[in-house]
């Protein structure tokens, strides 16, 4: 007899007949930054970590195993090709309106890492923008061909008249900790809408500047950043970052910038590592006939007068590095000083013009004096000049950039051989500093000792 109980319904089976792992191999977490390979399993023994772990912990750098060696991957980039010049061009030679020509990106561009546009973000004033010329010179070396843009203070951007290998310069203060917002967003549109490769900086970045360097949308985003807690999450948004030594970079003087010129010129597959060049500047045939004009009024002669610079005043323009406070000397030293001056004429550049009372009063009123606010008013003052008796401002890297015979002061030794650490090897650069770590104090026989340096000028006239 059948049974009556109801059929029951077939079970159903499983999705899976195995299990959807396997137990055999380790699990592999795929983002967009994990390079795969066939050896897998070995490549994270013995590679080197990138320097930002914030990107991807789980990428362990390049493949050793990987082969490079096509034409788009070798060497370092070419410069852009010339286009052609066209007399009848109302917008210049080679200035094409927008949409003559279509840009596209190269192929190196992707894969060798390509620069063609470049803005470096300077933190300071005149003296931390001249140190930062021989980055400069490095990027155009390493870069052929590259667009260099500059964004800067207002005084840091007149340091940009004596350096040919930038673009452009934009004033935009990144020290201050407060701006504007509609300065703020101009700004940020401004540097998005010139698709910049690389973006450098020198300010020490927390969170706030990092994200204002990741709204650039740069390929590349390099930046310091604080050596304390202050530097939290900006990793997250820079692609390279350098830990400063400490919170206040111009102290390091000179090499201010050792660890991004480090990076800047590491060896690439076939590229060797580039070589930094010494602190140069030009100067334009203007600024050379403005400035003579100046100094001939105040009865100087072409390369038969010293430069006085870094007497005592709270003006902006005495060109004064942020890792030196130190750095300026009153004028009753500055008048014992020039009383050892033999053969020239001591030509006193002041910052502003009411310093010219007081210098007359102290000196004489048949002192010479020179007012000059600009860094490049004064690198064509020292250009014509036998040589220069300064403190630690910008005179002193002016004169070794044009090999003029020079007298550092110096408020301590430290000081001396952090900012001109090259003095012992040239000859005609000596650095006085005073013993007791003041300025203030420093001996002034040895200064008139040292005037022994101007006299090699002094048979070239």
């Amino acid at each position: 007899m059948a049974s009556s109980l109801p059929l029951l319904p077939k079970p159903i089976s499983p999705f899976f007949k195995t299990p959807p792992f396997s137990t055999s191999k380790p699990l592999v977490f795929l983002n967009f930054q994990t390079r795969l390979t066939s050896r897998s399993s070995d490549v994270s023994v013995n590679l080197k970590k990138k320097n930002n772990p914030w990107l991807d912990p789980f990428d362990s750098g390049e493949d050793p195993d990987n082969e490079y060696g096509s034409l788009f991957a070798d060497g370092k980039q070419d410069e852009d090709p010339r286009p052609p010049d066209n007399p009848d061009n109302p917008y210049g030679f080679l200035k094409f309106p927008k949409g003559y020509t279509v840009e596209l990106a190269s192929l190196p561009l992707k894969i060798r890492g390509d620069v063609r546009r470049c803005c470096c973000v300077i933190s300071g004033g005149v003296y931390e923008n001249l140190l930062f010329f021989p980055t400069i010179q490095l990027i155009k070396d390493r870069y052929p061909g590259v667009q260099v843009d500059i964004l800067t203070t207002e005084r840091g951007k007149q340091t940009y008249e004596l350096n040919k290998n930038v673009r452009w310069a934009n004033v935009y203060d990144p020290d201050d900790h407060w701006p504007e917002p509609a300065e703020y967003t101009d700004m940020i549109g401004l540097l998005k809408g010139r698709y910049y490769d690389m973006v450098l900086s020198t300010k020490l970045a927390g969170l706030g500047h990092a994200a204002f360097l990741f709204m650039t949308t740069a390929r590349d985003r390099v930046s310091y950043i604080y050596p304390n807690v202050n530097s939290a999450g900006a990793g997250l948004m820079l692609s390279e970052t350098f830990t400063a030594e400490n919170t206040n970079l111009s102290e390091l003087g000179y090499s201010m910038y050792t660890q991004m010129e480090d990076w800047l010129g590491r060896p690439f597959r076939s590229v060797p590592r580039t070589p930094l060049l010494p602190l140069r500047v030009s100067i334009s045939r203007k600024v050379k006939e403005v400035v003579a004009a100046k100094y001939r009024n105040a009865g100087a002669v072409t390369g038969k007068f010293i430069v006085i610079h870094g007497i005592e005043s709270d003006s902006k323009a005495s060109m004064q590095s942020k890792g030196d406070a130190d750095s300026l000397l009153s004028l009753e030293k500055w008048a014992k000083i020039i009383k050892g001056v033999r053969g020239f004429k001591p030509v006193f550049v002041i910052p502003h013009e009411k310093e010219r009372e007081n210098v007359e009063d102290f000196v004489g009123d048949d002192t010479s004096i020179v007012f000059i606010t600009t860094p490049g008013q004064l690198a064509a003052l020292i250009n014509d000049s036998a040589g220069v008796i300064a403190t630690n401002t910008a005179a002193i890297q002016l004169a070794n950039a044009r090999d003029k015979p020079c007298i550092g002061l110096f408020s301590s030794e430290e000081k001396g051989k952090l900012f001109v650490p090259y003095a012992e090897e040239k000859s005609n650069c000596v650095i006085i500093a005073s013993k007791t770590g003041k300025l203030a104090d420093i001996d002034i026989g040895t200064v008139k000792n040292a005037m022994q340096v101007f006299e090699g000028s002094l048979a070239l006239v």
